[in-house]
């Protein structure tokens, strides 16, 4: 073999080398992703609902917030806080985009039928927010006349829907832009969680809530029916942190008692 044909020899084995190191490279970087990917839970969540979860600063605050960190750490994970609209919650954990949706979020035969939920783990009650001064006293005032504002996809909208028609309902994606179209005229009442009530007329004195409740409703942690692991996983930690006193400890910080 002479010289060029040896130099050349040389340079195909060290190529081929740097492949295979190249290679091994990728393989390991792709097992650490997965690793990664594995230790850290997803939760997809719309922080626009105050007491359960909202942004402060930079930072995301709430009941919500804080139980799914608490469950993480049980789980021996990191938690990933998404931040997206209400009503893409259940279809991204149902994917697989996303490993848990968890906002302030009601069970509802509807919404089994797309994913799974976890044991309840606080009570939440909707009720109707009116400007003072309001014609609605109750909720026998409600009818398929009356210009009502939700939240898209939440369970006010669903209730409001079946119980008044969809021509009286009128959906925002926010809760605060269903009030401010209550403040604007634009309709008669909102039906929405009591908790982010509270804090919009707390806000606002032109706002009051109506006396009688529309409806109470257990709220839980959805996940996607390919991951009963997970879902057993979580309601294990659920019920350690409702033993210890942890979930009643973060709800009356939020929610002091009357």
């Amino acid at each position: 073999m002479n010289n060029s044909k040896k130099i050349l020899s040389v340079l195909l084995i060290a190529v081929m080398a740097m492949g295979m190191l190249a290679g091994c490279g990728s393989k390991k970087a792709a097992d650490d992703s997965a690793k990664d990917a594995k230790d850290t839970l997803v939760m997809a969540t719309n922080a626009t609902f105050p007491p359960y979860e909202y942004v402060e600063g930079d930072d995301f605050k709430g009941i919500d917030v804080e139980i799914a960190g608490e469950i993480a750490k049980k789980l021996g994970m990191k938690l990933d806080i998404q931040d997206v609209e209400f009503d893409s919650i259940i279809a991204g954990v149902q994917s697989g985009k996303y490993d848990m949706g968890m906002a302030g979020m009601t069970v509802t035969d509807e919404r089994k039928q797309s994913v799974d939920f976890t044991d309840s783990y606080a009570t939440g009650i909707q009720v109707i927010i009116v400007k003072k001064g309001s014609d609605i006293k109750s909720v026998d005032d409600l009818s398929e006349d009356t210009k009502i504002g939700v939240q898209q996809g939440t369970t006010g909208h669903i209730y409001a829907s079946d119980d008044y028609g969809e021509d009286a309902v009128t959906p925002f994606n926010k809760g605060a832009d269903a009030v401010q179209a209550l403040l604007s005229g634009k309709i008669d009442c909102v039906i929405i969680d009591n908790e982010p009530a509270k804090a919009y007329i707390e806000s606002n004195d032109e706002l009051e809530i109506i006396d009688t409740e529309y409806v109470k409703e257990d709220y839980a942690i959805c996940v996607s029916k390919d991951n009963s692991d997970l879902r057993d996983k979580i309601n294990t930690a659920l019920q350690e942190l409702k033993d210890d006193g942890t979930i009643d400890k973060i709800v009356s910080k939020y929610i002091p008692a009357e």
